[in-house]
């Protein structure tokens, strides 16, 4: 599946809907993609891509971002604090705030470089043991206590539990955003984000359905 097929069901999924064409943000997720794939997806006009891992991205996209202008990067995985210069260098958004220990070392980096990347929480909302982000009751501390160090976080992120449906997943992190003002939700990857755009993501994250299987060897 390509670029146009994804983007022609982005926009179905839009209308289906009622909401505004152009409404979501699709992220290109490239982790561990050979070059060729992602450079085809580049010169189809793709601008949006999602990394996950910040020494990966460190290493292929500043020639990359020289080539293409106007690409911009999404942190979309774990991000250790001890990386925290490195992405607000390197990174347009982060979506994986999850902990004050990050949010203090963000903090410091944005204060120092004066460069802002857009910030969403990361929410478990599957109260998963293994899995980084913050439970939902923990939101309205976490969400306060980021503002007081001088973040403005803009939006909510989370990662369903593979063996359970989605939906409700995306639900209840819609009611949290609205409930907090956060107008943007990342939310729904290449099997479900037409589910994710019909409860209200404004960025979906989409890798396999987009470039193929990912090959970790």
């Amino acid at each position: 599946m390509g670029l146009d097929d994804i983007r022609r069901r982005i926009a179905a999924a839009e209308e289906r809907a009622g909401r505004a064409p152009g409404s979501v943000t699709l992220i290109a997720v490239s982790k561990v993609q050979p070059a060729d794939r992602v450079t085809t997806v580049l010169d189809a006009g793709q601008r949006v891509f999602g990394e996950n891992y910040v020494q990966e991205a460190q290493g292929k996209w500043p020639g990359w971002r020289a080539a293409y202008p106007g690409v911009e990067l999404h942190m979309i995985g774990p991000l250790q604090s001890n990386k925290a210069r490195a992405a607000v260098e390197l990174f347009d958004a982060i979506h994986t705030l999850d902990r004050m220990t990050l949010a203090r070392k963000l903090a410091q980096q944005i204060a120092d470089q004066g460069r802002s990347p857009r910030l969403f929480i990361q929410v478990n909302t599957g109260d998963e043991p293994q899995k980084a982000g913050i439970l939902a009751d923990e939101l309205p501390v976490f969400l306060s206590s980021c503002r007081d160090l001088g973040l403005s976080p803009q939006g909510l992120m989370c990662i369903p539990p593979e063996d359970q449906d989605p939906l409700p997943h995306f639900r209840l992190l819609r009611r949290l955003a609205a409930d907090h003002g956060l107008p943007n939700l990342s939310m729904g990857m290449s099997a479900d984000f037409e589910t994710a755009i019909a409860e209200g993501a404004t960025h979906v994250r989409v890798g396999s359905a987009l470039f193929g299987a990912r090959d970790y060897g």
